[in-house]
């Protein structure tokens, strides 16, 4: 099994409120999976609801897809990058309410929150990629 530490120097502001560590590191015998963005596109048609909220929760719902599908779950996150269409401070609150709902066990991966005017489909409101860490 591999060993997954995640960091929050004592002399930096503590993330965890925010749904996110400093730093994370894997070490051990594995491999890394890195995943697309996921977006709150629902199913195979991939429906854009207008609600923010919903667009959080299904995108965390497609990484969580793509994570079991290499026998993963959100505890082997190291990394992810979230991209928000018109962000604010309210949005900020809703991704890190789902968030703490998601990583329940406050063990945040290392994040990056990047505002964007535009993503790629119209109506895309959020996008969410990771780095996850597979032990052998």
């Amino acid at each position: 099994m591999s060993n997954i530490q995640y960091k929050n120097p004592k002399v930096l502001f503590d993330p965890t409120p925010f749904a996110f560590a400093h730093s994370a590191t894997a070490s051990g015998n594995g491999s890394y999976v890195f995943i697309s963005g996921q977006s709150g596109g629902e199913g195979l048609e991939h429906r854009l609801s207008d609600d923010f909220r919903g667009q959080v929760k299904t995108a965390l719902q497609n990484l969580n897809t793509v994570l079991k599908a290499s026998g993963l779950t959100t505890d082997n996150v190291l990394k992810i990058t979230i991209l928000i269409v018109d962000h604010d401070q309210d949005k900020l609150k809703i991704w890190t309410e789902e968030m703490h709902k998601v990583w329940a066990k406050d063990h945040f991966p290392a994040s990056t929150l990047i505002p964007v005017p535009k993503l790629s489909l119209d109506g895309m409101l959020i996008e969410v990629d990771a780095i996850a860490f597979k032990p052998l």
